[in-house]
């Protein structure tokens, strides 16, 4: 860092560079929330007063982790006046090793972190914010406001989560090597619903909140950083490929722009390189699951020049595979939806049919609108009509309410 940099600038610097870093060395060492947060917002609060005073110290996340473990032992003997447990802490603390090392505070503090937020004993719903909150370092209203949540929700989740970590006991530990497929799958799922909410959000006005996505591709390649894995792979080769299209996927309006009528030339080509080349290695590992196969899918698409030159029998077949590993009836209608492209629409309105006629998806306003699209390539204009306006009537976000209902005027 340049010499000529205001000392303030620089501790700003240290801040977004290495804050969520120094966070989660924290908690490994304090083994608790709220009181490594406090200890670092203290030692960055030290650092704007002594650095410009003494100068910036050679290691200074070393320095951050260090000062501030010393300030939460402080807190801790402050009030063991009222707590005895406190007392006991505090000098537990005090016994180990005075200043970490630089491999404390490797990666695998970060790594240590994703897993105890997403840990399976935490509530699904309380997941996600923590993660977001702890490991992104995004405000209680930055998240409220992405998930259309009151911040006090959001607030009492993350509450509770802590809670629960210190209760139970939950280890501030990457799992062994039996646990880890199980653990790692919470993990993935966790990181795949913020990409998802910031891909194609729930609810509301914006089609997209890229700052979730962005955040989910960051924890994407942070893990495989950490972790090397086929599914972690498969994983950010999806959301590479996904995130690739963003540009192309709304119009100067913000309307809603359909993969089939996208403007190729706006996709991400570097994206998509890496992208495929990611799914690629998963695909070859031979370990690969439902993210691996998923994101080869994504690689089709993104390597055909237009959506009728797409290979959909290579489509299909991967969907197949998909199925029979990790069935699911959101997979079968994106099967659906590919057999319509291979084989003609009345293949792919069979298939669909008869996952609403098991019961399944009746509330999923995607099922309608495909099985709407069909109809109307069939030429059923009263079946296009009543399906469009069944998925109008479950559609929560602006953008696709939009383009249903211009489908419905198209009807006349």
């Amino acid at each position: 860092m340049s010499t000529d940099t205001p000392l303030g600038d620089q501790v700003e610097a240290v801040y977004k560079r290495d804050s969520r870093r120094i966070l989660a060395t924290l908690i490994g060492l304090l083994g608790d929330f709220d009181l490594a947060e406090e200890a670092m917002h203290e030692a960055f609060f030290i650092a704007m007063q002594r650095w410009p005073r003494d100068g910036m110290p050679d290691n200074p996340r070393a320095w951050l982790v260090s000062t501030g473990r010393f300030k939460a032992i402080d807190a801790l003997r402050r009030r063991a006046r009222f707590d005895r447990s406190q007392a006991q802490l505090a000098l537990m603390l005090d016994q180990q090793a005075q200043d970490p090392s630089e491999d404390q505070m490797l990666a695998d503090d970060r790594l240590r972190l994703i897993f105890t937020c997403c840990h399976p004993a935490l509530a699904a719903d309380a997941q996600v914010p923590l993660t977001l909150r702890e490991v992104c370092g995004l405000t209680t209203e930055q998240i409220a406001r992405a998930f259309l949540q009151a911040p006090a929700t959001i607030a009492q989740r993350i509450v509770r989560a802590k809670a629960k970590i210190r209760e139970a006991g939950i280890p501030y530990q990457v799992p062994e090597l039996a646990e880890l497929p199980e653990r790692l799958d919470s993990v993935l799922r966790v990181i795949y619903l913020v990409f998802n909410e910031g891909y194609s959000a729930s609810s509301g006005e914006a089609l997209m909140q890229q700052a979730l996505s962005d955040e989910a591709i960051r924890l994407g390649r942070l893990l495989v950083q950490l972790l090397p894995d086929p599914e972690a792979s498969g994983l950010l080769a999806l959301m590479l490929l996904q995130a690739s299209r963003q540009k192309a996927r709304t119009d100067a309006r913000g309307d809603l722009v359909v993969l089939d009528e996208q403007d190729r030339r706006l996709w991400d080509r570097t994206l998509i390189e890496e992208g495929c080349r990611l799914a690629e290695q998963a695909l070859r590992s031979r370990h690969f699951g439902a993210y691996g196969l998923q994101a080869a899918i994504a690689a089709v698409h993104a390597e055909a020049p237009s959506a009728g030159q797409t290979d959909w029998a290579q489509i299909v077949g991967l969907y197949d595979v998909l199925l029979r590993g990790w069935p699911s009836p959101v997979v079968e209608l994106n099967r659906a939806a590919a057999l319509a492209r291979r084989d003609g629409p009345q293949a792919g309105l069979d298939a669909i049919e008869a996952i609403l006629a098991r019961g399944q998806l009746p509330d999923y306003h995607l099922a309608h609108a495909a099985r709407a699209e069909l109809h109307r390539q069939l030429g059923h204009a009263e079946q296009a009509r009543t399906a469009w306006q069944e998925a109008l009537a479950l559609a929560r976000q602006g953008p696709e309410r939009r383009y249903i209902e211009r489908r419905l005027r198209e009807l006349g």
